[in-house]
């Protein structure tokens, strides 16, 4: 399911042309990993945002992505912009927040978002203090001409079995990777779960209810 979420989003509505770039917010995730592979595939420059050195190594040196920037530092934004020197023509948007803040300024013309996820926003129980963003959101969105597009996975389930054909050449050819984090036992499944929201997962999180005995 994460595999086929990255691949119906990014294609279909991210659209990415060879030689564009194209950021991944949640890089090291279960379908941020696959954003990024899928966008070298497709001939773009991937850009990663993680959060710490360990993850942001992973998405560079086993997933193959050209640039991964630490959305920890306190100078992610400038990071960011130096990471992207010609712009960004699509962002597939996990988290919002801080990231997205960061990359709407670096938007190209007639840029493409598949928004995923909001990660960042799902604790809130109200507006947000602080600045209103929204005037400059809209702005962006008129002058630059950008594409904003919410989707969940099932819009696009007719295109299971294509997924499934590329991705399975793609596996064998290794030019996608992927890694699984996995958590022992039904009684640890709400921490996990807490620790997914709060970025402590590294790659597809998954509890384990008992030893696959199918396996040698």
């Amino acid at each position: 399911m994460p595999g086929l979420t990255a691949y119906t989003g990014l294609l279909n509505i991210g659209r990415p042309k060879p030689g564009e770039t194209v950021v991944v917010a949640g890089a090291s995730g279960a379908v941020g990993s696959v954003v990024g592979q899928i966008a070298k595939i497709k001939g773009c420059q991937a850009v990663g945002v993680a959060g710490g050195k360990q993850k942001c190594d992973f998405v560079m040196q086993e997933l193959g992505f050209d640039a991964c920037v630490d959305h920890h530092r306190t100078a992610f934004p400038q990071d960011l912009k130096a990471a992207c020197p010609n712009g960004v023509d699509v962002y597939f948007e996990n988290v919002g927040g801080r990231v997205l803040n960061a990359v709407l300024p670096l938007m190209n013309p007639f840029g493409r978002v598949p928004v995923c996820g909001l990660i960042a926003q799902y604790n809130s129980t109200g507006l947000s203090a602080g600045i209103d963003r929204v005037p400059a959101f809209m702005g962006a969105i008129l002058v630059k001409r950008l594409t904003f597009q919410g989707f969940i996975v099932s819009d696009f389930a007719a295109q299971k079995g294509d997924f499934e054909r590329e991705m399975i050449q793609w596996l064998r050819a290794d030019k996608v990777r992927y890694r699984e984090d996995v958590i022992d036992g039904l009684e640890n499944a709400v921490a996990a779960f807490q620790g997914l929201l709060k970025g402590g997962n590294f790659g597809k999180l998954l509890v384990r209810l008992a030893p696959d005995t199918t396996r040698g």
